[in-house]
């Protein structure tokens, strides 16, 4: 259940970064609402989360699938960089989460 809690405040985070970027500096009403909102609900769940998994694992998995996910939205849909240096590096936070989580999560 806490990895289902974890990946609800993974979701709402990419949702509110996502609509960030449409908020226009928070001048659009209806983004920057989805911002807020996404934002209060990741960190809602994310505190849940918190109750029974250590805050090194969780805001690894937390920050670093939320960091590739909206990268990789950057690059597909975006029309930002893909360049091989920018690919490489989501690479390595996707390896940094996993390097932090050999010791498993406490």
């Amino acid at each position: 259940m806490v990895y289902l809690t974890l990946a609800g405040a993974i979701l709402s985070e990419i949702l509110a970064t996502t609509a960030m970027k449409y908020s226009d500096g928070f001048s659009k009403l209806w983004p920057s609402v989805g911002t807020t909102l996404g934002y209060l609900v990741a960190f809602a769940l994310l505190a849940q989360t918190l109750k029974s998994m250590s805050v090194g694992t969780t805001y690894a998995i937390w920050s670093g699938a939320g960091t590739a996910v909206v990268a990789a939205i950057g690059m597909v849909f975006l029309g930002e960089s893909t360049s091989p240096l920018r690919i490489l590096g989501v690479l390595l936070v996707i390896a940094g989460v996993v390097v932090l989580n050999l010791d498993g999560a406490h």
